[in-house]
């Protein structure tokens, strides 16, 4: 934990290969959808259009943020899967959380998608094998070959990231 608003629970880094730290990421992902509903709960409309932090995006762009990126990563890793080395495309987050779709939908849309989507991406990758944890994707914008292992320790963190901005403005507006 920090006192950085931007990275409540410190930035990621990655960890060697371990089945405990598979078994423990995988539930991260699992139950990420309902982290996050609980993180939003009985929140109303002007809460949900409060920033995180100064700066920042609103508890409704971060909740449509995270279904965008888990969408990408879930396809990232059906591309790392299926392909040798395939390059991803990288998109820009910020351009994205302001789209029409973000501001004219509820946050329910984006939270369906996230348990259906999850259910499908933790049946995707349980019971890969070490070898294919260690294939790779081809980030272009950063111009580095990323693990399966490293995107998934990257992607549960960041639902985790994500969750706690939402409970540290809970917490600092006493919602």
């Amino acid at each position: 934990m920090t006192d950085d608003l931007r990275y409540p629970i410190g930035k990621y880094a990655p960890l060697p290969f371990s089945h405990e730290q598979k078994e423990k990421w995988l539930l991260d992902i699992k139950f990420l959808p309902e982290d996050l509903e609980m993180a939003i709960q009985n929140l109303d409309e002007h809460q949900l259009q409060t920033p995180y932090r100064d700066g920042g995006w609103t508890v409704k762009q971060l909740v449509h943020h995270v279904a965008d990126s888990h969408m990408n990563a879930y396809i990232r890793f059906k591309l790392g899967i299926t392909e040798i080395n395939p390059a991803i495309k990288p998109y820009d987050e910020k351009a994205w959380a302001n789209l029409p779709d973000v501001e004219q939908l509820p946050i329910n849309i984006s939270l369906t998608i996230l348990h259906a989507l999850h259910q499908r991406w933790v049946i995707a990758i349980k019971d890969l094998s070490e070898e294919q944890w260690e294939r790779t994707v081809f980030h272009p914008e950063h111009k580095i070959n990323m693990s399966l292992w490293h995107l998934l320790g990257m992607y549960a963190w960041h639902g985790k990231h994500h969750v706690k901005h939402i409970l540290h403005l809970r917490e600092r507006n006493s919602w």
